[in-house]
């Protein structure tokens, strides 16, 4: 039987892509501790639209 944990996935989107208009978006999967985070998670990703790092939030 799987083991039920603590951590789940979750969707990271780009937020400067979104102002720009451009078509297309950035978006990573990635999971997270939800008893250890419980607060949206921020992280810099590289955005390959826009060629730079840039601060991804958590959507979902």
């Amino acid at each position: 039987m799987a083991k039920k944990g603590n951590r789940v996935q979750v969707i990271l989107e780009c937020t400067e892509h979104k102002e720009t208009g451009m078509a297309g978006m950035s978006r990573y999967i990635t999971t997270k501790n939800k008893k250890n985070t419980t607060d949206r998670l921020e992280l810099k990703k590289f955005n390959p639209v826009l060629k730079k790092y840039t601060l991804h939030k958590e959507i979902k």
